[in-house]
């Protein structure tokens, strides 16, 4: 009998499991009283689509949406791009508000807002959409997944400047789903027209739609075997795109892809495989992708190669396919018995200067005898092109417009050990073109290199007087890769007729390191010239930490060391001027501030995220600055950000996380608690640092004020309080309050309050932020209490307020505990 009822029990159990488990294999919903755990998927009605849990090239676990009848699963949506789960234990369902939510781990991460309705559903379209509504009018979308685009545009969804400014963002690569460099969208300005961005930066656009075609690419208009059909629409309320495919039953798809291009691709039922019908732009065209001294190549196995000399910077990430880091030197400059190397069919780099002279061998010489000139190029229709800069966006084999042949600068070294080959490039490049000036050049370029003698000397200078400061064994490290080999090494004199004898008019300001003069070179090359004061006792650690770290550090929003100067007690770093001075002359100042509106503050808070970022994932070795703030972010012309002093930085081995010190310096305000109290820092110290000075730009106000704000004694405190009584808006600065999109402030102090969590778990990496600020479709998990709540923090000393374009390190000394 006992047999006999437990038979029966398993029957009916195993009939239950059965017609559950059809349910959801067939069903086309998730309603608010069920869920989707991993492992479960919900299919479109006609079995298109199909939504569920899917695995990322490593063991991270996202929510997406796929094609159901595709040979290979192919992604078009992901709903958590910034918050991959770690395992399969991750669930999709509502929570008590109505949310539609990503539960994992005791956490929720809401990928739609109910807007308090109770009694929603979640179905997924045979469009694509995933759209959640209500029972009582399922007609209405209280939410569409079409409104947040991932890589792809399907028929029929919109790319436009509606209400959630519908753009495409790019996978970081192409099996790692996490938002990436390049976005898709319509001309901010309103005008039908598509542009592709990369890291804020213009560089592709398809011409304005003339309702018929778009200018600049007719070819989808008029070649046939481009079967989908454009659609925009300019009213100001809606400005968007839209197409539709033909046959519309046919899987069509508009992906822009993880290295910047765009492409059309339908699927072959036949050949079960995506046909490519349309791409742009070419994989060369595309900025930046090899990053400095990298070639392209249009290779469909390895797109990016180094220059002969060089190696690539990361070698990990070159051979997985990301070469942005670029090449570096194998042997670094020797400025005057260094040699050219020619190169033809190569597509010139940005960036020149163009140079009156007369011919090729002048043009060889002015850009010899500067030791900042990393090549040249000479034609009789173009004349001189000298460039001082990391040569970018090479292409060999090239013969459109811009093609040439480039002289890039080697070691000699470099050179003469190149074999045959190498020696006759040398001699065709460099001997014969100079024979007949020897005789009557003879005399010049004696004196000349008596005069610049002093200079080679320098060399030996810098490397005794660098080697001869204690640091600790993580710059040693990188000290054994060379990195002042890389700098320009100028001579005092050169420095002294720069800055007037480092007159007072040209003083900009003065800090902990010394005084800061803006120069002229003779090139015409404005500079601003950190020179360390005789009686600074911490300057030297510091002077030899910016050396050796910001060297080899190439970034558009990091400021850029030019050179230092090493001569007897002066030691003097040379940098690129900033015209605007620095955020905090602009932020916390009533009357400049004003020229602040939400667009630039945007802007410059992106451009900073992107540094740190740069900082913490993509240069050689892991850096943490340690003393971000207002006053340590320059703008320059454009009012670009650029993240400078890193004479209190570190360098962390890829196996670090975190690190302990006694000699806690920064400045109060910025420090995460952690650093402050314990001398622990990590690069979640920069994301608390970095979610300070975001609040700051939000409200206008610092972080370590003298006043009170309500019941907190600090900015942090403050902001806490109004997102607790969700009086968020109350943070705004009032100077732009009236005219700025404030769901997307919202999302920005949502941002700031993760980056300022009193846990360093808690906080999010520099990579989450990124992705974060740059797209709305990732769901963000509400924020815990912030540090330094009830700790009245002291102002931060400022020394010129009216100066900067180079400011003054504040370091406090602390006995970590």
């Amino acid at each position: 009998m006992f047999w006999t009822s437990s038979c029966f029990v398993r029957v009916v159990t195993f009939l239950i499991m059965s017609v559950w488990t059809t349910r959801c294999l067939g069903r086309d919903s998730i309603f608010a009283n069920e869920s989707l755990p991993d492992g479960e998927t919900i299919v479109s009605m006609e079995k298109r689509f199909v939504l569920g849990f899917f695995p990322g090239a490593s063991n991270y676990r996202y929510v997406g949406i796929w094609y159901n009848n595709s040979a290979e699963r192919t992604i078009v949506w992901v709903a958590n791009r910034g918050y991959p789960l770690l395992d399969a234990s991750g669930v999709l369902m509502f929570d008590s508000s109505g949310n539609l939510v990503i539960a994992h781990g005791g956490r929720s991460f809401i990928v739609a807002y109910g807007l308090g309705a109770k009694d929603t559903k979640a179905t997924i379209l045979d469009s694509g959409n995933l759209v959640m509504s209500s029972m009582a009018n399922q007609s209405r979308y209280i939410w569409q997944s079409f409104d947040y685009p991932s890589d792809t545009w399907l028929p029929e969804m919109k790319i436009g400047l509606g209400g959630t400014n519908q753009s495409l963002t790019s996978w970081r690569s192409s099996g790692d789903p996490a938002v990436g460099n390049y976005n898709l969208g319509i001309d901010p300005i309103g005008l039908s027209q598509l542009f592709i961005w990369w890291s804020g930066h213009t560089f592709w656009t398809s011409g304005i739609w003339n309702g018929d075609m778009f200018s600049l690419i007719p070819e989808l208009k008029l070649f046939t075997n481009i079967p989908i059909f454009f659609r925009c629409n300019n009213h100001t309320s809606d400005i968007s795109c839209t197409y539709s495919a033909n046959p519309s039953d046919r899987m069509t798809k508009i992906v822009l892809n993880s290295t910047g291009s765009l492409s059309i691709m339908q699927f072959d039922s036949q050949a079960q495989s995506w046909s490519l019908l349309w791409k742009h732009p070419s994989t060369c065209e595309v900025p930046n992708l090899c990053g400095p001294f990298g070639v392209c190549n249009n290779n469909p196995v390895s797109n990016c190669s180094c220059l002969r000399g060089f190696e690539p910077r990361n070698i990990v990430a070159h051979t997985n396919g990301y070469a942005r880091d670029g090449c570096g030197r194998v042997i670094g400059l020797q400025c005057s018995t260094d040699q050219f190397l020619e190169i033809p069919n190569m597509r010139l780099p940005d960036h020149r200067r163009k140079l009156p002279v007369v011919g090729l061998t002048e043009c060889k010489l002015a850009c010899l005898r500067n030791c900042s000139c990393t090549a040249y190029a000479y034609s009789e229709s173009e004349g001189c092109s000298l460039w001082y800069v990391d040569l970018m966006n090479l292409q060999n084999a090239y013969y459109g417009d811009g093609a040439g042949t480039i002289c890039l600068r080697l070691a000699y070294s470099e050179l003469s050990f190149g074999g045959k080959s190498g020696h006759k490039m040398l001699w065709m490049a460099g001997v014969i073109p100079t024979i007949a000036l020897l005789c009557f050049g003879s005399l010049s370029y004696f004196l000349w290199r008596r005069q610049h003698r002093s200079r080679g000397k320098g060399n030996l200078h810098v490397h005794h007087s660098l080697m001869a400061l204690d640091t600790d064994s993580a710059i040693k490290l990188w000290e054994s890769e060379d990195a002042g080999s890389h700098l320009v090494l100028f001579s005092f004199p050169q420095i002294a007729n720069a800055t007037n004898n480092f007159s007072s008019q040209n003083k900009l300001g003065e800090g902990g390191f010394g005084p800061v003069y803006k120069g002229n070179l003779s090139e015409g090359q404005d500079i601003a010239v950190k020179r360390l004061a005789a009686n600074s006792g911490q300057g030297l650690v510091e002077f030899k930490n910016e050396v050796l770290l910001i060297a080899k550090l190439q970034h558009i929003n990091l400021v850029r060391l030019l050179g230092c100067c090493i001569q007897g007690e002066e030691k003097i770093l040379i940098y690129e001027y900033m015209p605007n001075k620095s955020l905090d002359f602009f932020l916390f100042e009533q009357s400049r501030r004003a020229v602040f509106d939400w667009a630039m503050r945007m802007h410059i808070i992106e451009g900073i995220a992107h540094g740190l970022l740069y900082l913490h994932k993509h240069s050689r070795l892991r850096i943490i600055h340690r003393d971000l703030k207002a006053s340590n972010i320059l703008l320059d012309s454009d009012m670009n950000p650029k993240i400078s002093d890193f004479g209190m930085a570190r360098i962390f081995g890829s196996n670090e996380t975190q690190a302990n010190t006694n000699r806690v310096v920064g400045t109060f305000g910025y420090m995460a608690p952690e650093y402050a109290m314990e001398g622990i820092f990590s690069i979640k110290s920069d994301v608390f640092s970095f979610g300070v000075l975001l609040l700051e730009i939000i409200s206008g106000t610092r972080n370590a004020g003298s006043h009170q704000r309500g019941q907190s004694l600090n900015l942090l405190g403050h902001a806490w309080e109004l997102w607790k009584e969700d009086r968020w808006s109350d943070l705004i600065d009032p100077s732009y309050r009236s005219a700025c999109p404030e769901h997307k402030v919202h999302r920005c102090i949502h941002i700031g309050l993760m980056c300022v969590q009193e846990k360093a778990s808690d906080r999010p990496t520099m990579n989450e932020v990124a992705s974060m600020l740059t797209s709305e479709s990732i769901t963000i998990p509400d924020p815990r209490q912030p540090a330094f709540l009830s700790i009245v923090l002291p102002s931060e000393t400022v020394v010129h307020e009216e100066s900067i374009s180079l400011n003054e390190i504040t370091i406090t000394n602390l006995d970590g505990r």
